[in-house]
């Protein structure tokens, strides 16, 4: 028993032995499969395996000596050149790549505080032009303009320059004005907002906007270029506007108030609508487009509003009677801006239709005509209506209730007046009227008379 015990061990031992010599040569048929890269645990496979060797970067590139004191050197005395519009030394190219040098390597703060002081350093200057005694507002506007377009100009011309520290340096901080913003900025706070200089530069805008109101011819071109100036320094309500209505106010005030007496009310009217379409062409021409709210609504108000009594009183009643379309016209269409304008036109029409109503109607020496009469004058407003009144339901309403209130003054006359009229025209038949000429005009008595 103990034999065959022995045999089993033994032959176990055997088994084991040669298990563990197989997976030997695994791990030796393995070890031939380890990458080549140099990351090798243990002892390198035969033939040598190369291994991978970091080194250390290059050290960080720098500026040569002395590069950025040339460089900015360079750059201010481009800029001082286009400032005093002096030939430039270095090439366009040259300059945009020093700005690029200088930007790349971390020194776009200093290439822009450094531009910085020499647009507010020319601007200090060029605003001792404007502090002397100066007696003539034109000559004084001219110089102000002629300072601004070269400003503008020499801001267009540096920023060519500087465009590489405008896409870096400044899009990256958005707290920093672009150079164009910049520019625009120093021009206001030191020239612009200096009160003496604002004060004679809108004087003499006004002074030339009043001439021009006057008839006198004015550059209007110098203007323009001075309001949109105003307007680009985002300084032309405050500084402009606000003044000019004022003044606008006082000269139609005055105006208005002279000539409601002195002419009768077409006249009056053709001026008013002569004076609104000139103020519609300084906003064409000059004036910026937000001043046109404004504006209109002043000279509205000082030439319509404040004589709308005064513009009916004197000329409506003349007007119908006379049958004057084109005035009535040019009436509905004044009246028609201000607020109850319209309103109060309605009321008057109405006065004016009942009282010359009342006249045909209530005069016996007038029974023979009345009906006649009164259909010609119905006729003739229902042309105004048409005409000069744009088909207003509203005015075309109140004419009928103007009519109803006057027809049956004389209680059971018209009615018996207007019997005798058809019975005559229906004795008369086609001798005086075609068959449908009658009809229509029994359609217009019955509408008078309904």
């Amino acid at each position: 028993m103990c034999g065959q015990n022995g045999l089993l061990v033994s032959s176990e031992v055997k088994l084991y032995n040669s298990e563990l010599k197989a997976m030997e040569n695994k791990c030796q048929n393995f070890s031939a499969l380890a990458p080549k890269n140099g990351f090798t645990t243990g002892k390198p496979i035969s033939g040598g395996a190369k291994k991978l060797v970091i080194k250390n970067m290059k050290a960080k590139p720098t500026l040569p000596d002395n590069f950025q004191e040339k460089a900015v050197e360079k750059l201010k005395s481009a800029v001082i050149a286009i400032q005093t519009a002096s030939r430039i030394d270095a090439s366009l190219e040259e300059l945009y790549q020093a700005v690029e040098a200088l930007c790349s390597h971390g020194k776009g703060e200093d290439v822009y505080n450094h531009l910085k002081c020499l647009i507010d350093s020319h601007v200090q200057e060029s605003l001792k032009q404007f502090l002397g005694e100066s007696n003539d507002k034109l000559i004084f506007m001219k110089k102000m303009n002629e300072c601004w377009t070269s400003h503008c100009r020499q801001m267009i011309m540096t920023r060519q320059i500087f465009l590489f520290l405008d896409r870096t340096y400044v899009l990256q901080h958005p707290t920093v004005l672009s150079i164009w913003e910049l520019g625009l900025d120093t021009f206001r706070k030191s020239i612009l907002t200096h009160q003496l200089v604002q004060t004679r530069t809108v004087d003499g805008m006004l002074m030339l906007i009043e001439q021009e109101r006057h008839g006198d011819m004015v550059d209007r071109s110098l203007l323009k270029s001075l309001l949109r100036m105003l307007s680009d320094l985002q300084i032309y309500k405050e500084a402009f506007e606000k003044k000019f209505l004022v003044a606008t106010e006082k000269l139609y005030a005055a105006e208005g108030q002279r000539l409601i007496n002195e002419r009768d009310v077409p006249e009056y009217l053709t001026h008013v609508e002569r004076r609104l379409k000139d103020e519609h062409d300084r906003l064409l021409h000059y004036l910026d487009p937000s001043s046109e709210t404004a504006l209109i609504h002043t000279v509205e108000k000082q030439l319509i509003s404040e004589h709308l009594s005064s513009i009916l009183s004197k000329g409506l009643d003349n007007l119908l009677e006379e049958n004057r379309k084109v005035e009535l016209r040019l009436m509905y269409s004044l009246l028609g801006k201000v607020m109850g304008g319209h309103t109060e036109l309605k009321g008057k029409m109405c006065d004016y239709v009942k009282n010359r109503g009342r006249v045909i109607v209530v005069n016996p020496e007038k029974d023979k005509t009345m009906v006649q009469e009164l259909l010609d004058f119905k006729e003739k407003l229902d042309l105004v209506m048409v005409e000069c009144f744009s088909s207003n339901d509203q005015f075309i309403v109140s004419m009928k209730e103007a009519f109803e209130s006057f027809i049956n003054i004389r209680q059971n006359k018209p009615a018996e007046l207007i019997a005798k009229f058809v019975d005559s025209k229906l004795r008369a038949g086609n001798k005086e009227a075609s068959e449908e000429e009658l009809e229509k005009l029994l359609d217009k008595i019955m509408v008078i008379f309904r």
